[in-house]
């Protein structure tokens, strides 16, 4: 009986290990801490030259003067979950995009069409003025709880989450953001954001695209980015 006992016991530890690494290899790597692979610019075939690999970080370097922009995944995402972590240099600005629409023909910017987690210095930056435009909030859209937001030049940990019709958003384990997405009442914040111009009108309608990391002018650093596909 005890020899029994003991094969159940290691079959469900081994079945337990299997479906961790199962769990593990839905993680798909976004950046190789080495190069841009699997990264351009926006309207373009490669990464621009003021984006560089830093000890293991994707680095926007705003004294780089020519080759700038937003950059977008070279692959596109409808329901996934993402991961990455950020850090803003003082006074600084950036964003991250999602459901980016990758058609420079038919729109100018990332965010004509992407919804955005902001990133952002709240304590340097004159964009915290406005309640909706802080540190791991939807841009322009759904003020979040910010007692997560860490200062700037300190990392902080980010999870967006799409997963058929709902966004989860969070940041260093606090939920900014819990909404639905083409629901009326969706349709009604962006009717009350500046995304209701006419420069933007397709803007939060598709819910499948790229995820871009925002050149604002200002230094950040982006690492450990990867996506599950849900």
């Amino acid at each position: 009986m005890k020899k029994q006992l003991l094969a159940l016991t290691l079959i469900t530890i081994a079945a337990l290990g299997f479906n961790q690494v199962q769990a593990q290899d839905k993680w798909i790597s976004l950046f190789d801490g080495k190069t841009k692979d699997g990264w351009h610019t926006f309207g373009k075939t490669t990464a621009g030259e003021a984006w560089k690999v830093v000890d293991g970080a994707l680095m926007f370097d705003p004294s780089v003067k020519v080759g700038g922009g937003d950059i977008v995944t070279n692959e596109s995402f409808t329901n996934f979950h993402l991961q990455l972590e950020w850090k803003i240099a003082k006074n600084g600005n950036s964003g991250i995009i999602f459901f980016v629409q990758n058609d420079p023909t038919k729109y100018k910017n990332t965010w004509h069409t992407g919804p955005e987690m902001q990133v952002l210095d709240n304590d340097g930056h004159p964009d915290s003025k406005i309640i909706s435009h802080r540190a791991g909030n939807l841009y322009d859209l759904i003020v979040g709880d910010e007692s997560g937001v860490k200062p700037a030049e300190q990392w902080n940990q980010v999870d967006i989450i799409v997963n058929k019709g709902t966004l989860v958003m969070k940041l260093n384990g606090v939920t900014t953001v819990n909404t639905h997405l083409g629901d009326d009442s969706w349709k009604e914040l962006i009717r009350r954001s500046k995304f209701s111009k006419g420069e933007s009108p397709d803007f939060g309608k598709v819910f499948s695209g790229h995820i871009s990391l925002q050149d604002h002018g200002d230094q950040v650093w982006y690492r450990n980015i990867r996506i599950q596909k849900l």
